[in-house]
C-alpha cells in the first residue's frame, strides 16, 4: 500500500498544481479544449486544490497502512479513481473528446482502482 500511496501522491499533487496554477493547459491535453470563461477557470483551480489535497493526504499516509484512517483514505481513493475512470470514458465516448490524454488518464485511474482494490483486501484492520 505504501508504494500505491506514494505513486498517487506524486501524480494526484502534480495534476492539483499545474490546475492550479493554469487550468487550461492540462485541461485541454486531457479533453482536446481549454477553459475559456472565468467560470471554467475558478472551477479548473478548484478541482486542482482539490487533487493537492488528495496528494498531500496520500503522502501523509504512505507510512500508516494498517489503521482505520488509512483505510478510509485508501476506499476514498478507490471511488474517485472509479468515478474519474468513468466520467472520462465517457467523455471520450459519448461526448467525443478527443484530448490526446483522455484514454491514458482512463487507463491510469482505472489501474489505480484495480490497486486500490487489492490493496484494501489485503489490510487487516481492526473496525
Amino acid at each position: 500500500m505504501r508504494t500505491l500511496l506514494i505513486v498517487t501522491a506524486v501524480i494526484e499533487a502534480g495534476t492539483g498544481l499545474a490546475l492550479a496554477m493554469s487550468p487550461s493547459a492540462p485541461v485541454a491535453m486531457l479533453l482536446g479544449s481549454s477553459l475559456d470563461t472565468p467560470t471554467g477557470l475558478v472551477v479548473g483551480r478548484v478541482a486542482g486544490a482539490a487533487l493537492l489535497s488528495l496528494g498531500i493526504a496520500c503522502w501523509l499516509a504512505r507510512n500508516d497502512e494498517q489503521s482505520r484512517a488509512a483505510a478510509g483514505l485508501l476506499v476514498a481513493m478507490l471511488l474517485y479513481n472509479t468515478a474519474v475512470a468513468a466520467v472520462l470514458a465517457y467523455a471520450g465516448i459519448g461526448l467525443r473528446l478527443t484530448g490526446v490524454g483522455i484514454w491514458p488518464a482512463v487507463l491510469l485511474h482505472a489501474a489505480l482502482a484495480v490497486w486500490c482494490l487489492a490493496c484494501f483486501r489485503t489490510m487487516r484492520v481492526n473496525w
